[in-house]
């Protein structure tokens, strides 16, 4: 009563001019799962997917129908996989090099630890799945993991702009290991083919081997120390790979040293090494 003998005596002073209509109440929104059910809305999604679609007749591959990839012999499995992995189709001498890649590092023998743990795997008796995974897991600094650190090392020291020599120094320094320097077996006497092949492609075909040559230049002086100092298969892949990355034209710098800080080339390793664990596995389940 007070309130309403207040507000009337305001109104009568003409201190507040009161509305001459209520207003219209605001109408309250639909509830999110009605909106759904007849299609007017849906969720936000919580990934999205930029290499491939299937939404359409077929399947494509970085907009590319997989139709369109079959037919084309130039693309072939490395171009297939620089569509998923790079979003783009690269030069034919990319798309082999990735394949000499592949080919390089599918197998080293049974002796190595993921060929070991996959074998093993085997003969208890696991399934594919099982044994493959039991053989990548091992898959690290130590055994094909060192792609990635290798590229880093050498790149870091090429655009710092160090000498071979004073980079070999101050790894010595840090007490650092030369990530894709030396093999157990292999040496400067006794060379591993595959370094042999890789090297002589990337000088044949590619614009640019700086980061090669740089790596070269390392081996030269880590070889003085111990005949076995050499650069490696890990190596000789990290640094010709970025190299090409650099060199292709078909990404800015900063491009390329994001494909290697995600780690493509520890990928380009595990997808190698996948084709001979298999290889493995089937042989033993052969053997019986």
């Amino acid at each position: 009563d007070l309130i309403a003998a207040v507000y009337k005596a305001l109104v009568d002073g003409g201190a507040i001019v009161p509305p001459k209509s209520e207003p219209e109440a605001p109408a309250l929104p639909t509830d999110y799962d009605v909106l759904k059910k007849k299609g007017l809305v849906r969720k936000p999604t919580n990934f999205v997917c930029s290499i491939s679609d299937d939404r359409g007749a077929e399947p494509t591959y970085a907009n590319v129908p997989i139709s369109d990839i079959a037919a084309d012999a130039t693309l072939g499995v490395g171009g297939t996989v620089s569509l998923l992995w790079f979003q783009r189709r690269l030069p034919d001498y990319a798309s082999k090099f990735i394949e000499l890649c592949l080919i390089t590092t599918a197998d080293h023998g049974p002796c190595v630890s993921g060929a070991h743990n996959t074998i093993v795997a085997a003969r208890a008796g696991k399934d594919l799945v099982s044994s493959l995974i039991s053989g990548l897991a091992t898959i690290g600094p130590r055994f094909g993991g060192a792609l990635d650190d290798a590229a880093h090392m050498f790149t870091a020291a090429l655009d710092a702009g160090l000498e071979p020599a004073a980079f070999v120094e101050r790894c010595k320094q840090e007490r650092r290991v030369i990530m894709g320097i030396g093999h157990r077996v292999k040496s400067i006497d006794n060379p591993d083919a595959r370094v042999v092949l890789i090297k002589d492609y990337a000088r044949k075909h590619f614009p640019s081997t700086s980061l090669l040559d740089f790596a070269v230049a390392v081996e030269a002086i880590t070889t003085k120390k111990k005949i076995n100092l050499i650069l490696n298969v890990d190596g000789a892949i990290a640094v010709c790979f970025v190299d090409l990355l650099r060199g292709c034209g078909s990404f800015s710098k900063e491009e390329a040293n994001e494909f290697v800080k995600n780690g493509v080339l520890n990928g380009l390793f595990v997808a190698a090494r996948t084709f001979g664990l298999i290889g493995h596995y089937l042989d033993q389940k052969r053997l019986k």
